[in-house]
């Protein structure tokens, strides 16, 4: 089972946080994270009435805790209870009004246009690894599309994200957010791996992983997922501004948003990996929805206003929409 993650702000938080003020509910969520129970085994659990703890389930249900359903049961029905969440994260910033808008684009972390590995190195679906691990081969496997975690010792890895904010856009930063780690063999917490990102094929500077982290199961981890193996990553945000481009608001180089040659209805290419020149030569591991601490993929945002079009620009959004007139011709004629 992939469980779910959710993340809110403090005041979204606010009615969780009421449910969870009373022993007996945080008692009956970890009753439900074993299995779905009805009220009955719940109450024999909890040696509590009933009533008593309908009212408890209600409560989790309000806040978005817990979901039920009647089923039938040999003396009528039954309400079954199940946990929602396997893992809250509450942001106590506060939320900052955005005037302007974002396009955000997920992709899988199996999902790469172009790829290029160094053993040791392996990929792996929820179900089972991909392939013959430390073959760079098996990262051409169709399977391939299906993976939630992969790691290399060394290479890169590229991504073609679909752009296709408004021609009038006037892009103002970009956002790129996955969960990393570096790749050591089995694992290593202290195996530094500079990491560098490139867009468009302008490099925006290098951060470098502390780690290939295990030691600690990763929260979304299958069971099968072996334990001497990297369990989890960091969360990390690279931005690129008019202001220069940074990775968790510490400043990596001068790189702005208008050197990356971002543009409606283009193909935004993002990649990361390992200089063959880099100091700390660690790998790196990438993180999907069903692996790390993190239920994510590999994320793009655009964050951008509307402009008026002028006459010059509007010439140029002309030429960049893509012109589907053609394709439509010859589908029409294949019918006929």
């Amino acid at each position: 089972m992939i469980h779910n993650i959710r993340d809110l702000s403090s005041r979204e938080s606010i009615n969780i946080f009421r449910a969870l003020g009373s022993e007996t509910r945080v008692r009956l969520l970890e009753l439900l994270s074993e299995r779905e129970m009805n009220i009955m085994e719940l109450s024999a659990a909890l040696a509590l009435t009933q009533p008593s703890v309908t009212k408890h389930v209600q409560l989790l249900e309000e806040a978005g805790l817990v979901a039920s359903e009647y089923i039938a049961a040999p003396q009528g029905m039954q309400k079954k209870c199940r946990r929602i969440y396997e893992r809250i994260v509450v942001d106590l910033a506060p939320l900052v009004p955005d005037h302007g808008c974002t396009a955000e684009i997920e992709l899988p972390v199996g999902m790469y246009s172009a790829i290029d590995v160094v053993p040791t190195c392996g990929l792996a679906t929820r179900d089972k690894f991909i392939g013959l691990l430390d073959s760079p081969l098996s990262f051409y496997l169709p399977e391939r599309s299906q993976a939630e975690i992969l790691w290399s010792s060394g290479g890169w890895v590229e991504y073609a994200f679909p752009n296709t904010i408004p021609l009038n856009a006037a892009i103002s930063s970009i956002e790129l957010v996955a969960e990393v780690s570096s790749e050591a063999p089995g694992y290593n917490n202290h195996y530094p791996s500079d990491l560098s990102v490139w867009i468009n094929d302008v490099e925006i500077g290098s951060w470098c992983s502390p780690g290939d982290y295990g030691g600690v199961r990763g929260q979304l981890n299958p069971n099968w997922y072996p334990d001497n193996m990297n369990q989890s990553g960091l969360l990390k945000i690279w931005q690129i501004d008019e202001g220069g481009a940074s990775v968790d608001g510490v400043l990596l180089s001068d790189v702005t948003v208008d050197d990356l040659n971002i543009r409606p209805w283009q193909v935004t290419k993002i990649r990361l990996g390992v200089k063959s020149d880099a100091p700390n030569q660690g790998g790196f591991t990438l993180y999907g929805r069903g692996f790390g601490n993190y239920q994510l993929g590999i994320i793009l945002r655009i964050k951008y206003d509307q402009a008026e079009l002028t006459p010059p620009k509007l010439a140029e959004a002309r030429l960049a929409k893509p012109n589907l007139k053609p394709v439509r011709k010859r589908v029409l004629a294949n019918l006929n």
